[in-house]
């Protein structure tokens, strides 16, 4: 099959794109590498005007004239590919928004690639209209929305999530939902708001290459080391402020016994690389499943905190942890690591298994093979 996997979010088509081609199929990635993170691509479409004096202008632009000079950018780049972009089984977007451009130019990159290609199905990775409605009612006791519905933090912090709710990319998600062939959701975070819908394909776990990752074994004799990469941008959604209070407290009460490393921003490439040391990753405290940066690092046999939730234990059909799931709750996070320090042999233990659950569940040449059946 010929295959193009359009946009990208934490090495998820990468990981895929390499299963796929495993098994003998001919795949293309397009995408703008999101952002900081500078994930490769095979067309790579530069985002321009997004920092500096360069964003000042754009701003000014879209204020006076209300366009969007990076989306119009991106666009152009897109249809610079155009003949590159035609001829496909399958095309996948990763997002309704696959491109961060506006409502107006996805619908016409996204159009295109309907009319030129036989089929078009949609992954719920990250956050979309469906996801964040979910995420705004009070279905679950938490969500990644908690700290601006309970009013801990103003509207602005979370509008990259929030314009979802708005009419043109209310627009975007009717406009993409009318001309998929199916949607897949990446875990149960994107699962649940899914549950139901005529469109839904089911829950493919993400894919993990773990030949790409270097794995190193850790002494729990020296100092435990605790690290936390922090993404500004989803910093309130992830509740990343839980994690800084506990960690205060930890760092109080056992200051010889742990070292910990806080990053911020880091590329992909240098990001998988700085926590090799480190016996316990800080993930997120608002998910359900886990997200795509917690099960690279349960694939070196670290032990994340990140979501772990019953539903998921289930699904697996698991009877011990390979993750710790983490809860909003400073005490609860503080208990948990505290147990971690205390008993350094359950840090071997968690680890091992979390590594053989990412093994059996999320290796990258059988995820692949579950996208080529839905598709199907």
């Amino acid at each position: 099959m010929k295959i193009l996997l359009v946009g990208e979010y934490s090495r998820l088509h990468n990981s895929l794109q390499e299963g796929l081609r495993a098994l003998g199929h001919q795949v293309m990635v397009i995408s703008t590498g999101d952002y900081f993170k500078k994930y490769p691509s095979d067309i790579l479409l530069q985002r321009k005007f997004d920092t500096g004096l360069a964003r000042k202008i754009k701003i000014a632009i879209y204020l006076l004239f209300k366009f969007d000079i990076t989306s119009w950018h991106i666009t152009r780049q897109f249809f610079k590919n155009a003949s590159s972009l035609k001829g496909f089984d399958v095309v996948q977007l990763i997002n309704e928004s696959s491109f961060g451009a506006t409502p107006r130019d996805e619908i016409k990159m996204i159009s295109f690639l309907k009319q030129n290609n036989k089929k078009l199905f949609l992954l719920s990775c990250g956050t979309d209209y469906l996801s964040v409605q979910h995420q705004l009612s009070d279905i679950n006791p938490y969500s990644i929305l908690s700290n601006y519905k309970e009013g801990r933090v103003s509207k602005i912090a979370f509008k990259s999530i929030l314009k979802y709710t708005t009419p043109a990319f209310k627009k975007l998600h009717q406009y993409v939902f009318q001309n998929i062939d199916g949607v897949i959701a990446s875990d149960f975070d994107y699962h649940m708001p899914l549950q139901g819908h005529k469109k839904y394909l089911g829950l493919i776990p993400n894919p993990i290459n773990t030949k790409k990752l270097r794995i190193c074994k850790v002494d729990t004799k020296r100092p435990i080391t605790i690290f936390m990469g922090i993404n500004r941008t989803n910093y309130h959604s992830k509740g990343i402020s839980y994690f800084e209070k506990a960690l205060a407290i930890i760092q109080q009460k056992f200051p010889k016994r742990v070292h910990i490393e806080i990053v911020e921003n880091l590329p992909y490439e240098q990001y998988i690389e700085k926590y090799n040391n480190a016996h316990i990753i800080l993930d997120q405290v608002y998910a359900y499943d886990q997200g795509y940066n917690a099960l690279e690092a349960m694939a070196k046999a670290k032990v994340v905190f990140t979501g772990a939730e019953t539903a998921f234990m289930q699904h697996y059909k698991l009877d011990t942890p390979v993750a710790i799931n983490a809860l909003p709750e400073v005490d609860s996070l503080v208990i948990a690591l505290e147990k971690l320090i205390d008993n350094p042999e359950k840090i071997t233990e968690i680890g091992l298994a979390a590594q053989d659950f990412v093994i059996q569940h999320h290796d990258y040449k059988k995820v692949a093979q579950q996208y080529l059946d839905s598709w199907h």
